[in-house]
């Protein structure tokens, strides 16, 4: 259970919080005489160290073969407190659409339900490339928006169109496993 990829997932649910507190008090920032670009830089320092947790905890989990039913559990559930700590955040700044992380929030929710119910049924349903790129799409838009970056509303959106096509994916693939199972 105690493992390096696991206290890596763990450190992103410890990075959460403290990153959407720093997204909604800037004038925490302003009222000590930095510049408001600092709430900007400390939250994206922390996204990005939290984003590079990610990245390691998988990849330290395949090269040591640490692969735990914890890590499966808890690095998706890591992921998604991150990513809507900062969209939470953006939405709550009026930064980010409301439609958009309304969307994004929904799928999550329903994909993690689906995978819950995969894991009660012995199926595998892991991550497809889709829902990588979409990870790697609303990282992407996350930063953009968090450094007030032009063009991050447009990249949001795109997020959002991956968001739901990885999404339509995941049920498609656990609707034919599912049948495939009670087939035999």
């Amino acid at each position: 259970m105690f493992n390096i990829p696991n206290l890596l997932a763990f450190s992103r649910l410890l990075i959460a919080p403290f990153m959407f507190w720093i997204i909604l008090n800037p004038q925490w920032f302003t009222d000590n005489g930095w510049h408001i670009s600092w709430n900007y830089y400390a939250s994206a320092f922390l996204f990005v160290i939290a984003g590079v947790t990610d990245f390691f905890d998988g990849y330290v989990a395949r090269e040591l073969n640490q692969i735990t039913i914890v890590g499966q559990i808890l690095d998706p559930l890591a992921d998604k407190m991150l990513t809507l700590a900062a969209f939470l955040g953006l939405m709550m700044m009026g930064t980010a659409s409301v439609w958009a992380i309304y969307i994004i929030i929904v799928r999550e929710l329903f994909i993690t339900g689906l995978r819950t119910l995969s894991l009660s049924e012995g199926i595998d349903v892991s991550a497809s490339f889709a829902g990588k790129i979409k990870t790697v799409a609303q990282m992407i838009a996350i930063g953009f928006l968090l450094m007030h970056w032009i063009g991050g509303t447009v990249l949001l959106w795109i997020a959002v169109a991956l968001t739901l096509y990885s999404g339509g994916e995941y049920l498609v693939g656990f609707s034919k496993a599912y049948r495939a199972k009670e087939s035999l």
